[in-house]
């Protein structure tokens, strides 16, 4: 047996405590395991501790306190995801009834994803300094606000505004939500919750399109923003009763003093600037405008300087470059441009409707959901993560290698089954690539480590609908010229073949329709080869992620309260 083994002599120790903290929620890990609080020097791979000495033995306890902590952040995960995906369904209506442009409907959904990455960052750094309690409440009262703006909302001006301060408080609800738990959970088992997290995603960005369809077509739209409100209103409690995490001891002046501002300036001025260019172009307006260029090269130039800055000026950089070192990080999440396409899928090639189409989607994110938890489990039990990241890169890729093969004739049950595959790679994927982005992180980094793990989550995912985006309209408009009737037309029809779709279900059968759907298979199919290709890439760089130990004393000076 290695020191890292578990100890069945500690796990019968249990029998020593007093009976208030033998709950069935209660989950005892006691293991032997090294000293990790000086960070990276006390940092060991797993072949190095399997033969090292043997650490002090510790005991962790994670009893009904955390659990009850931790439910109030997956509903506010669940309701970021819903409030997320559900709008782009109904947008038509919306668009309808405030009497917006096409330029105001895409900045409902754009503004609501800058604000959110964009602020992930502020909340992680003002948190660490002012507590994560006070800035989880001031993220969820953001939320809410937004919220109420929104719903109340009477022409476009009031919807753009309420959309950005909901994006805001998203954003620190995501960010915080995952570092609450690195507070909380000793790092072996962060795994399992990061898995229900995860899933709580997952589940609300695929089931969002449907609630946004149903309520939108069968009651009023502004339901998809009052739906959040009991959300909010119950976590709030909650979060203040039970998410009791201790702040640092230190005066306002010296958290004033130590906090990065011009960083955190910088950061989100770049990384905005370069989000606005991703979602600019091939939409509003073309790629090689200046309109796109200008903010493409300055975001660009910005973040690579941040970098440089954060790594050598800040004596407490909010921006640690150090937690960046694993290879594959951004490209597992460019291939999550799958659940915006996807319903594209059934909607162009198979003519579902938006709401039987997003229905059709449910088995990717039924699939991601139980191997996220899956994975986080296994991680958990076996003390390792990478051999997960090298499955989920290797499921991942067979699958979308599997939707490559989609046509017109594919019959409804084999792809709505297939589309599984993928969702069980990429849920994989988001416990052990989490494992492997703190493994590498010294203790006083984590919190920072880990809102750049969301960070990059949402930034991948933006990138990837860009990217597949600028793939499927050149790709699109190369196979109209294929047909004599349409060719005249490419050019027109793949700058607005997402709006194309809708119309599409009221045209006759004839033979340009069924050329039409043929141009949307071969241009989506580039888009799944794309997705293929990103993942096949991490999977080659995932080869050289070293795998450090799990097993580390759980040293924070922002643990739950006793």
């Amino acid at each position: 047996m290695t020191e890292t083994d578990p100890n069945p002599d500690l796990l019968l120790s249990s029998l020593e405590a007093s009976p208030s903290k033998l709950s069935t929620t209660q989950i005892q890990y006691a293991q032997s395991i090294p000293d990790s609080r000086h960070g990276a020097s006390a940092r060991r791979t797993a072949d190095e501790r399997d033969n090292g000495p043997e650490g002090k033995k510790l005991q962790f306890w994670i009893d009904r306190k955390v659990t009850l902590a931790f439910f109030p952040l997956c509903l506010l995960t669940l309701m970021v995801a819903l409030e997320a995906a559900s709008l782009s369904i109904a947008l038509p209506v919306v668009t309808e009834e405030l009497g917006g442009s096409a330029i105001e409907a895409f900045w409902s959904g754009t503004s609501f994803v800058l604000c959110s990455a964009c602020c992930q960052l502020i909340f992680t750094s003002l948190s660490s300094a002012f507590g994560r309690q006070l800035l989880i409440v001031i993220a969820v009262i953001f939320f809410l606000v937004g919220t109420i703006v929104s719903g109340v909302a009477t022409n476009f001006t009031q919807m753009l505004v309420g959309r950005s301060i909901q994006g805001t408080g998203g954003g620190g609800i995501i960010a915080l939500s995952e570092v609450s738990v690195t507070d909380m959970v000793p790092f072996r088992l962060r795994g399992a919750y990061w898995g229900v997290l995860g899933s709580m995603w997952s589940v609300g960005s695929v089931i969002g399109p449907i609630m946004g369809g149903g309520f939108s077509t069968n009651s009023d739209w502004r339901w998809i923003f009052y739906i959040n409100i009991p959300f909010a209103a119950l976590s709030i409690p909650l979060i203040v009763i039970y998410l009791k995490i201790k702040t640092k001891k230190t005066t306002r002046r010296e958290k004033l003093k130590n906090f990065d501002t011009v960083g955190l300036v910088l950061f989100v001025c770049s990384t905005a600037s370069f989000l606005v260019a991703l979602s600019w172009g091939g939409v509003m307006y073309a790629w090689h405008s200046w309109r796109v260029l200008v903010p493409l090269i300055i975001g660009t130039i910005g973040i690579i300087g941040v970098m440089g800055y954060e790594t050598h000026i800040p004596k407490d950089p909010i921006l640690q470059v150090s937690g960046i070192d694993n290879h594959s990080l951004l490209i597992n999440y460019i291939g999550t441009c799958i659940l915006y396409y996807l319903p594209l899928y059934g909607e162009a090639v198979h003519g579902l409707k938006p709401l039987p189409a997003g229905v059709a989607a449910l088995p990717l994110a039924f699939a991601i959901a139980p191997s996220a938890c899956a994975s986080g489990i296994i991680a958990v039990v076996s003390g390792r993560y990478r051999i997960l990241i090298w499955i989920g890169w290797a499921v991942a890729t067979l699958g979308f290698g599997v939707l490559c093969y989609f046509n017109r004739t594919t019959k409804g049950a084999i792809w709505i089954s297939l589309i599984a595959i993928p969702g069980l790679g990429l849920g994989a994927l988001v416990t052990s690539i989490a494992y492997a982005i703190q493994a590498c992180s010294e203790t006083r980094h984590l919190a920072t480590a880990t809102a750049l793990f969301s960070f990059f989550r949402a930034f991948g995912q933006s990138l990837g609908v860009a990217i597949g985006g600028v793939i499927f309209q050149n790709r699109m408009e190369a196979n109209l010229q294929k047909y004599p009737a349409l060719a005249p037309m490419a050019k027109k029809i793949s700058h607005n073949a997402v709006a194309l779709v809708g119309k599409m279900q009221t045209v006759p059968a004839s033979q340009n329709k069924d050329d039409l759907r043929q141009a949307y298979t071969d241009s989506l199919r580039a888009v799944w080869i794309f997705c293929c290709v990103c993942t096949a890439v991490g999977g080659i760089l995932s080869l050289f992620t070293k795998e450090y130990s799990i097993d580390q004393t759980h040293d924070t000076d922002q643990g739950l309260e006793e």
